[in-house]
């Protein structure tokens, strides 16, 4: 469990809510769901993005209790062209459910996808965009994001999704061993996962995304 500085912990909270996102703090996951049960209707239509996260915190468990239409992508059995179909119907969904790769002090979600649609909803089509994420997801600002991203998130990710990447293999981007390298710069692969970067800040759209930070170390 990591030490929780509760002022950097409110710091965060206030500075998304000036951004039009509403900010919610869980002490544990065990507090999660029923959070969630009061952002969302029973009949909604909802679905998620591939998150380490989502699944410690008993999302999925959750939206399958039968009191929602849910759009599950990670159904067993299902072909990758009906897997590309649910990402479809996803901009659709009343309420679509992920982390972050980080969450600034500012009040900014910075997110990194090679796929894109879990970005891509985050940006725009789903009515309602829930954000959980855990406390060690919380960096000073973008510079760091960025490095988290790099050192941490990309990583760890690309061993859990089994992708043959050059940070897979040594821990960390293969861009921090230039000098003054660019946000964008990486790996050649056809496995990398960070082709597309994402900052959300100020949200024309006023408490359609809602973020959870909770107080244990969850997700990469």
């Amino acid at each position: 469990m990591p030490e929780i500085h509760m002022p950097t912990v409110n710091k965060t909270l206030d500075a998304l809510r000036r951004n039009n996102m509403q900010a919610y703090f869980c002490q544990s996951s065990d507090e999660v769901c029923h959070l969630v049960t009061t952002l969302i209707h029973k009949g909604d239509t909802v679905t998620h993005g591939g998150s380490v996260t989502l699944k410690q915190t008993g999302i999925p468990e959750l939206l399958s209790n039968g009191d929602y239409t849910y759009l599950n992508r990670d159904k067993p059995g299902l072909t990758r062209e009906e897997i590309e179909e649910i990402y479809r119907k996803s901009f659709f969904a009343d309420v679509y459910f992920t982390s972050s790769n980080a969450i600034t002090e500012n009040g900014e979600l910075y997110n990194v996808d090679g796929n894109s649609n879990r970005t891509a909803a985050i940006l725009y089509g789903p009515k309602s965009v829930i954000v959980i994420a855990g406390y060690n997801k919380i960096v000073p600002d973008i510079n760091e994001a960025i490095a988290r991203v790099k050192y941490q998130a990309a990583p760890q990710n690309t061993v859990r999704l089994n992708c043959k990447t050059y940070c897979a293999k040594m821990g960390q981007c293969v861009s921090l061993n230039q000098e003054d390298s660019l946000l964008s710069d990486g790996c050649k692969s056809e496995a990398r996962i960070c082709c597309n970067y994402v900052v959300s800040a100020y949200q024309r759209h006023k408490d359609r995304i809602k973020v959870i930070i909770v107080g244990e170390d969850l997700g990469y």
